[in-house]
């Protein structure tokens, strides 16, 4: 199959598997790695520094570049070439509105920041509401 894959990609191992996942899957569609940053607040661990910058689009970008140049390393490894885009806001509602330009999602069932317990038993919130909202089909990957 060929066509276009999105992967959500946090600093994960599962959302690593997922990109892996996707290269071995569709071998000749076009994949994108998409890294959302949380909008800014001061409820918002990683994103608490984002509120103080004069310019948070900039920011966001430097915060992804780290799981951006991961995936890359990914991709090289299995001589496919990926694009990368950063998305600003709610993981969930950020992958959604994304998903219109694809024809698949593959993402890990959970992201960096779930419990053992959660990651072990259920699938995490963020890939729970994809699943239920998205206008395309999604793969989960552990």
């Amino acid at each position: 199959m060929s066509g276009r894959v999105l992967v959500p990609m946090d600093d994960s191992e599962m959302a690593e598997r997922a990109l892996e996942f996707a290269l071995e899957t569709y071998p000749d569609a076009a994949v994108t790695v998409l890294h959302v940053v949380g909008v800014p607040s001061m409820l918002m661990g990683d994103a608490v520094g984002l509120a103080l910058e004069d310019d948070v689009e900039a920011a966001a970008e430097d915060h992804a570049e780290p799981v951006l140049e991961r995936a890359e390393a990914v991709a090289a490894d299995r001589d496919r070439e990926i694009d990368t885009a950063v998305g600003l806001g709610h993981p969930t509602r950020v992958i959604v509105r994304e998903a219109d330009d694809y024809d698949v999602i593959v993402m890990g069932g959970h992201g960096a920041h779930s419990s053992d317990v959660t990651r072990r038993f259920l699938v995490g919130n963020v890939a729970k509401e994809v699943f239920r909202r998205s206008p395309v089909p999604v793969t989960s990957v552990r």
